[in-house]
């Protein structure tokens, strides 16, 4: 996959700073976004950038460019046309900006707050001028624990910069986490069994895990987002049979069941290629939502062949075939799937499937679309653990390709900003190897 002329920089996660709120649910609809990005580059005193010349030249096409692996044009061809950045000055970013400031210790509250005051120096008022920062800094001698780091939700994004090596797999992934998305985990069910489902390691169908790009955001994320309105996301409240259409393609129709699984939800999808999304991904894909929290999904896997970026397992080695859950009654199985639809029935109140009627079902209820509210940036969090004031958690990118299977401990946290948090400590996560130097 050829990405911006950044490049590419490892992206994982192995830690995250949690406040003491949960992931956020589904907030009411909001129209249209478009939101004003301000990219500044920053150096500190002891540390400047290898190559200067080529992040400044190649940084507004990371953030704005034209080609589909630009940050503008991802979202804004994930979003079909709902989320759009827009640069927040005519330059499209600022920088460098020499913050007096040692690199050493990896400070990233006082990056945030140190920039953040050379902007009003500059005149530029957060939340009118800019709505969304992303600061891109050397990383020699910061020695931060991770590639990339973003307040989820919220305003900004840290980009802890190797040479010239970034690109739309670690920026789109921060700016979800902007958006309220999480780590996407897999929980393998065998056979189908919801009952018996364990955590192993990393989905496969959405950037935010180890799909990159080329997967975009799944099915849960999107009605986070509020990006699947006007009857493309419904609730099914009847057995029945229903039709889908590709999560990412163009037109009208169904790109996601939402239904009822105890105090959790079950999000159903069909993928297939369309434009620039989903090229190596096919087929029916389950998550489960859990306690309504749609930026917290996990895909369903009823198989032990995990798909990963670096194997070569089938484009639908994910994909579903029947779930079962006789806590919650539920039962589903896929009728036909390909060639961009599929039709899927579903069995609910403990009726068997095979008594459900094969026409499909008019029953579902379009489910109320979901957006995040965009955020206002806070300029006053400024300590070294970004205590941020909008309510914000902290999501760092660091570790092994991809998240392994694996326990997760919390550890605890000087209390920042007079709310506690928890570091919660976990297994390595996601995207490419970090790039010391590049020519």
């Amino acid at each position: 996959m050829k990405l911006s002329a950044l490049g590419r920089i490892a992206a994982a996660t192995g830690i995250a700073v949690l406040a003491t709120a949960v992931l956020p649910g589904t907030p009411a609809a909001a129209a249209p976004v478009k939101r004003k990005m301000l990219p500044v580059l920053v150096e500190f005193s002891d540390a400047s950038f290898q190559f200067p010349d080529k992040v400044k030249a190649s940084t507004p096409d990371t953030y704005f460019g034209t080609k589909s692996d630009s940050a503008a044009s991802y979202l804004s061809e994930v979003s079909r046309g709902q989320y759009t950045l827009v640069p927040a000055v005519k330059e499209q970013f600022l920088g460098p900006i020499k913050l007096n400031l040692s690199a050493a210790g990896c400070p990233q509250g006082k990056i945030n707050q140190m920039t953040r005051e050379e902007l009003t120096k500059r005149g530029l008022v957060a939340g009118k001028d800019y709505e969304s920062l992303s600061i891109v800094f050397p990383a020699q001698k910061t020695n931060c624990p991770w590639a990339g780091l973003a307040t989820l939700p919220g305003p900004t994004t840290w980009i802890n910069l190797y040479g010239t090596a970034s690109g739309i797999d670690v920026v789109g992934h921060e700016l979800g986490h902007n958006l309220g998305f999480g780590h996407q985990g897999r929980l393998q069910c065998p056979g189908g069994n919801l009952g018996a489902c364990k955590s192993a390691g990393a989905s496969h169908t959405s950037i935010m895990a180890g799909g990159y790009r080329p997967a975009g955001f799944s099915a849960p994320e999107m009605i986070r987002a509020g990006w699947l309105s006007g009857g493309a996301s419904v609730k099914v409240t009847k057995s029945g049979v229903y039709t889908l259409r590709s999560l990412h393609g163009k037109g009208s129709g169904t790109r996601a069941l939402d239904i009822a699984l105890g105090g959790d939800r079950l999000v159903i999808e069909y993928r297939h290629a369309a434009g620039n999304f989903d090229a190596k991904l096919e087929g029916v894909h389950a998550y489960r939502v859990p306690k309504g929290s749609y930026g917290a999904s996990s895909l369903i896997d009823t198989t032990a062949a995990n798909k990963t970026a670096a194997n070569n397992a089938p484009a639908n080695t994910d994909a579903i075939t029947k779930l079962t859950d006789k806590a919650s009654k539920v039962s589903v199985a896929v009728v036909s799937s390909g060639g961009g639809q599929a039709k899927v029935k579903i069995a609910l109140n403990g009726d068997p499937l095979s008594a459900v009627d094969a026409a499909p079902s008019k029953s579902a209820t379009p489910t109320p679309s979901a957006a995040t509210p965009t955020p206002t940036p806070s300029a006053s969090a400024g300590t070294d653990t970004e205590a941020a004031t909008d309510g914000s958690e902290l999501v760092p990118e660091s570790g092994s390709e991809d998240l392994t299977a694996g326990g997760r401990s919390t550890l605890p946290l000087a209390a920042a900003g007079g709310g506690a948090a928890l570091l919660a400590a976990g297994a390595g996560f996601l995207l490419l190897k970090r790039r010391r130097k590049r020519a």
